[in-house]
């Protein structure tokens, strides 16, 4: 940092990384790919003459680092000027007074490679010949640990560090006539003894089962409820949509929407970013700036956007954090089951299979699988469905949410039932 601010640099942040994961995938009993990988990288971002650039190399012996600062300054200089472009204020950074977040597993160096195949292994063992239809039980072990280390010239230094563990099954069986159904489960942990690892195969064994003999259905407006697995797929665009980047482009359903109210009375998300031991937890964002709970949606009022440095000077208003931490949907008191018994009729949404939302509109269309409900009870496996509408008369008609967010995501969204969506098939 002292290098570049000697050398031309009005401000300099400076990132340093180091990251390792292993995985192993097993096929049908035999593993089919392992893969180990470490990595180290040095980032440097320069702020020269109100123009801007960012470097990164994995070289970082010292005479080869000043002739790669040095070459960073000089190429900064030929880019076009952009005043936005600034550290953010010193006021906003994290000042380091928090609490171990607990991200990190102290035994993940400890754990034998044995152990880990086993795992994966004992998976698939409990899909492997269960089954005379079964074309291919598959299942996976991935680990990865992280730290990274981040100081910048007007005053911040910090440093944060996590790891994660994972166990996958995934399943496909001869189904009628070419039909090859398919599905998968799994679970994720911070924590290497808390990684669930009984019935994940036969989980997902399960849910492709019960797929056999999926066809379309009639076409018709009504409820729709999402499982906890894909209820994340629906709030992805609206969060798309508090972007600083696509509010200063125009390209926002919600551009201008700021503390009106936009969802229905049930949306209710708040980030909280502090919670011990939990994905996506952090006391700064990627530019030190501190985090700290706040309202996304309060009863459908929106209450923030997520904008960085860059755009806030760029909009010329407020700096908030730069990207979600732990998003939080307020749960409902009943499970996906009472859900289910609650429709008279309607579709369980458990896949969704490509389609696109306009960022622009909010208008969308995607492809779904799941199953049509009739007087509480699934009566039939649907497919090559389609669901339109827009995303903002989509949360309007949000009628509950479900008690059952998935706790090992960094979005806690459980499952979603909407009123009066349209559904395309036969």
């Amino acid at each position: 940092m002292d290098f570049a601010l000697k050398n031309g640099c009005q401000g300099v942040r400076i990132s340093l990384y180091h990251g390792s994961n292993t995985s192993f995938e097993i096929r049908n009993m035999k593993i089919d790919r392992l893969q180990q990988a470490s990595e180290n990288a040095f980032s440097i971002h320069l702020f020269v003459d109100g123009r801007y650039g960012t470097f990164s190399t994995n070289r970082t012996e010292r005479k080869e680092l000043e002739k790669f600062i040095r070459n960073g300054i000089d190429s900064t200089r030929y880019l076009a000027e952009d005043r936005a472009r600034t550290l953010p204020d010193a006021s906003l950074y994290y000042t380091g007074e928090g609490n171990d977040l607990q991200l990190y597993d102290p035994q993940f160096e400890t754990i034998p490679p044995d152990d880990k195949v086993a795992l994966a292994l004992h998976i698939c063992g409990e899909i492997a010949g269960k089954d005379p239809r079964i074309v291919a039980a598959e299942s996976s072990y991935g680990d990865g640990d992280s730290f990274r280390y981040m100081i910048a010239s007007n005053g911040f230094e910090g440093e944060s560090s996590g790891s994660y563990f994972s166990l996958s099954g995934s399943v496909s069986i001869k189904g009628d006539g070419d039909a090859r159904p398919s599905d998968y489960w799994y679970d994720s942990s911070l924590y290497f003894d808390t990684l669930r690892r009984d019935g994940i195969g036969s989980k997902a064994l399960e849910r492709t089962l019960r797929k056999l003999g999926q066809k379309k259905t009639a076409s018709a407006q009504m409820p729709m409820l999402v499982d906890f697995m894909n209820s994340r797929r629906l709030l992805s665009p609206v969060i798309n949509a508090l972007y600083g980047s696509s509010i200063q482009q125009k390209n926002s359903f919600l551009l201008n929407r700021l503390n009106e109210k936009v969802l229905g009375d049930n949306v209710t998300l708040i980030d909280n970013p502090h919670l011990p031991k939990a994905a996506g937890a952090r006391y700064f964002d990627s530019e030190g700036v501190a985090t700290g709970q706040m309202p996304v949606f309060d009863a459908g009022v929106l209450k923030t956007y997520y904008i960085d440095t860059y755009y806030a000077n760029k909009l010329e208003t407020e700096r908030t954090i730069d990207s979600p931490s732990i998003l939080i949907l307020s749960p409902g008191s009943r499970n996906l089951d009472e859900l289910i018994a609650s429709l008279d009729k309607g579709i369980l949404v458990t896949g969704f299979n490509g389609g696109n939302c306009s960022s622009t509109t909010g208008d969308f269309s995607y492809g779904i699988e799941g199953f049509l409900i009739e007087k509480g009870k699934p009566v039939q496996p649907v497919s090559e469905m389609n669901i339109t509408g827009n995303m903002l008369t989509l949360w309007k008609n949000l009628v509950e949410t479900g008690n059952d967010p998935l706790i090992s995501s960094s979005w806690r969204i459980p499952s979603l039932l909407f009123d009066a969506v349209d559904f395309s098939g036969i």
